[in-house]
């Protein structure tokens, strides 16, 4: 598949460039992008015996970390990382971006915070000038249960736009993420949006919210693949070493 093809190129492109011998922890994200690149680490783990601790977001990540023989470590272990490396549902041009789309939103910002460099993988088509541009599912926002109806009355009375308690596919009922909370996807009109720095801060004062998909200004590498395999890399200079 052309999408396949497209998230393995960035993927493999990031993990030649920031895998080496003087990265010792790292962060792991969660979703389909990140499973090549942990493909990738594993390989370069064993073939240049690599000393490597892997911190994931989420019990996916937990697991693809295992299954590839690599060595587990937690927050509660290491709280500063080398690297963290995930995928991402968008990206603009500030850097600002949005993920959750998995519903692990909560653990990948707290792994993001705790590394030196955070950089995202993900095909061509999650760049974007502005956030919601491609993205049409909302802003993932992890919520309290016993929360959730007035933190849904609450965001759309301060903020407009439409918020929904994201469903499960194969089962009835609202989505529960590693920490049993429910997820809420605000629907967002791009056009009235300035600051999504502002924006972010106003959803975290929300009684209930636990954490906002949005990841303001984090990004300090952004590697995105095409279908042809080639990869465009896009420098955050304003975090950037």
């Amino acid at each position: 598949m052309p999408t396949d093809k497209a998230k393995e190129s960035a993927a493999i492109a990031a993990v030649d460039e920031h895998i080496n011998a003087n990265v010792h922890i790292i962060g792991i994200g969660s979703g389909s992008t990140i499973v090549p690149a942990v493909k990738k680490i594993a390989e370069m783990v064993k073939k240049d015996k690599l000393d490597l601790i892997c911190v994931p977001t989420s019990l996916q990540a937990r697991e693809l970390i295992l299954s590839n023989g690599l060595k587990l470590g937690s927050l509660i272990e290491y709280q500063e990382l080398d690297l963290a490396i995930d995928g991402a549902d968008e990206v603009d041009e500030q850097f600002n971006c949005i993920k959750g789309g998995g519903g692990c939103q909560t653990q990948e910002k707290l792994v993001a915070i705790c590394a030196k460099k955070f950089i995202v993988v993900a095909d061509e088509k999650k760049w974007s000038k502005n956030l919601g541009d491609q993205w049409k599912k909302g802003i993932p926002i992890e919520v309290l249960p016993i929360a959730y109806k007035i933190t849904k009355k609450e965001i759309e009375k301060q903020l407009g736009g439409e918020v929904v308690v994201r469903e499960g596919t194969e089962k009835l009922g609202p989505v529960l993420t590693d920490q049993a909370n429910f997820i809420l996807d605000w629907k967002f009109d791009s056009s009235k949006v300035s600051n999504w720095s502002d924006i972010n801060t106003k959803l975290k004062l929300i009684p209930g919210v636990v954490e906002t998909g949005l990841f303001i200004n984090m990004i300090s590498k952004a590697y995105f693949g095409n279908s042809e395999g080639k990869v465009q890399v896009k420098t955050n200079s304003s975090i950037s070493s």
